[in-house]
């Protein structure tokens, strides 16, 4: 199921995730600094929903109390809320 989140706070524009159940198969982010949006997205394929969401919750960029990891966390609690997962 293809999911798309607009972050808040950050550099980067746009994430559209690939989730299969409670899998997520791809994250294309749109925007952002590439070096990190990219490694970021290939270290998360292949993980459940809540094991990304531990490892990347509450991490900081520059002070602003959010970053782009910390995005993809709040896109995926959002995806679990609208989807009772």
């Amino acid at each position: 199921m293809e999911y798309t989140y607009t972050p808040r706070g950050v550099c980067s524009m746009q994430m559209i995730f690939d989730i299969d159940g409670n899998i997520v198969k791809k994250l294309q982010i749109i925007g952002g600094c590439p070096g990190n949006t990219v490694g970021v997205a290939e270290l998360i394929k292949g993980k459940t929903i809540d094991e990304i969401i531990n490892i990347l919750k509450g991490i900081d960029c520059g002070g602003k109390g959010t970053s782009c990891p910390d995005q993809i966390a709040r896109a995926l609690l959002e995806y679990k809320e609208k989807n009772k997962i």
